[in-house]
């Protein structure tokens, strides 16, 4: 059970729950509009296809009468099958979602694309079937794969559930069949409503050490959907921190999913065209990258699925295409630091995701960390990044593109140097940053700041808890 407090400084008073219905909230008019306006409550990365939806046809072709409540799509390719209740589950409330599942598992590209469309024009926007089709398309990461639309993910939302529902989630689950549940609550605290929508099955550890071994070894599709949801993982959690700026190039290094005799092919096949090997990135989770060799989008598992195919004549079999692509340091953007960015060299995508999960762009902790930092001191963006749980690389991106960061001549690079990237927001303001310091008491050597007036990280770090 969740408990919700009030906070005044030490003091804590409890806030009591209340009910949709007791509040005269429904479940159509209100729950599914917040999970339609908020489908982030359902798993990451996920389109709402359409609600209400009842356009299916029983064996003797007559229109059934059950209505699913919410149908989405993730970022892997699978549809997401949603059933609400405002109050606690029924008994058979799996049952439905089941039924849900059976019955969508079935439709293909044009019947999603047309149920789209329909429900945005019952939203009031108008828009072509062809644009729906490729707005489907573009969501996943990946090309179509009609054997995973028949594995739907399950979604139960409801303000609690009896044992016979989660005894028999724990049971299906393990049967590799995928359902969720989650348990929405509300409270009253100080005459607004505070709605929370908390996953109670499968846990993380659930997931990890009990129905993911099962799942890997289940069917071919089971595996295709495990390297799909890692590579657009990567690719969302690395969009997430705005580690790689728009228009950094990446380089092609063949790894994952082919033997080392496809590798030195491929490799061959490059060095008869250079542009084959590099491509331009942009913080689109959908198709991050542009190939220099043709122009066209695409995501990197995509990509590399693509120049195997060229190369080999066979279609590529569970290919993790984000540790094909590294970073190219000989090219550093115009917003990092060179040698920030020099330290990301031989590092793919995969492994970057790696060291910024769980970060985020909520710039307000540097913000208020750099308001912080004392005239004539200085620190790094490194230092930085540890203090706030980011990377240098994104720090200094935000810092020269900002505009509005307090002090942020104050920060300087691990050599102790003003970065090139580094720009004014007045872009008439004259002088560098090194003059500003050294007016306000740091010393330097040449071009570098000296270390008595750099600040140590403990330092820096109690200036944010403060």
């Amino acid at each position: 059970m969740d408990h919700l407090f009030t906070v005044e400084g030490a003091s804590a008073a409890p806030v009591a729950p209340t009910a949709l219905a007791a509040e005269g909230l429904l479940e159509r008019q209100h729950l599914q509009e917040w999970v339609i306006a908020h489908p982030q409550v359902l798993g990451e990365s996920v389109l709402v296809i359409t609600a209400e939806f009842d356009r299916w046809a029983d064996t003797d072709g007559v229109p059934a009468r059950d209505r699913l409540d919410v149908l989405g799509l993730d970022a892997t390719g699978r549809l997401v099958v949603v059933e609400l209740k405002r109050g606690t589950a029924d008994r058979d409330v799996h049952l439905q979602a089941i039924t849900y599942a059976a019955l969508v598992s079935r439709f293909d590209l044009d019947t999603l694309a047309q149920a789209h469309r329909d429900f945005l024009k019952g939203r009031g926007e108008s828009v072509e079937l062809d644009e729906c089709r490729q707005r489907l398309l573009n969501h996943v990461d990946g090309d179509w794969s009609p054997e995973l639309l028949q594995r739907p993910r399950q979604v139960i939302i409801a303000a609690g559930f009896p044992k016979q529902v989660t005894h028999t989630v724990v049971w299906l689950s393990e049967m590799n069949l995928d359902i969720d549940l989650i348990e929405v609550g509300l409270w009253k605290v100080k005459d607004e409503l505070v709605a929370s929508f908390t996953k109670v099955y499968p846990t993380p550890e659930v997931e990890e050490f009990t129905l993911a071994p099962a799942r890997i070894e289940a069917k071919a599709a089971a595996k295709k959907l495990e390297e799909r949801s890692r590579a657009q993982n990567a690719v969302h959690v690395i969009v997430g921190t705005g580690l790689i700026p728009d228009g950094a190039l990446l380089r092609l290094k063949p790894r994952h999913g082919a033997t080392e005799d496809i590798r030195e092919d491929i490799l061959a096949w490059v060095r008869e065209d250079s542009s084959r090997a590099s491509v331009t990135w942009n913080n689109n989770a959908a198709k991050p990258l542009t190939w220099k060799s043709d122009g066209k989008q695409y995501t990197p598992t995509g990509l590399a699925n693509h120049i195997f195919t060229s190369v080999t004549g066979r279609t590529a079999d569970g290919i993790q295409g984000t540790t094909w692509w590294d970073i190219d340091t000989a090219h550093v953007p115009d917003t990092v630091d060179p040698d920030e960015w020099e330290a990301l060299s031989g590092t793919h995508l995969a492994s970057l995701a790696k060291r910024v999960n769980g970060t985020s762009k909520d710039w307000t902790g540097l913000h208020t960390l750099l308001n912080a930092v004392p005239a004539g001191r200085w620190t790094t963006y490194g230092d930085v990044a540890a203090v706030i749980s980011s990377h240098a690389v994104p720090v200094g991106t935000h810092l020269a593109t900002c505009g509005q960061c307090p002090n942020a001549w104050r920060v300087l690079n691990a050599a102790g140097r003003v970065s090139p990237g580094f720009r004014w927001p007045d872009t008439t303001r004259t002088g560098s940053p090194a003059d500003v310091l050294t007016a306000e008491g740091v010393h330097f050597e040449g071009d570098a700041a000296t270390h008595e007036t750099r600040l140590p990280l403990d330092d820096l770090q109690r200036l944010l808890g403060d």
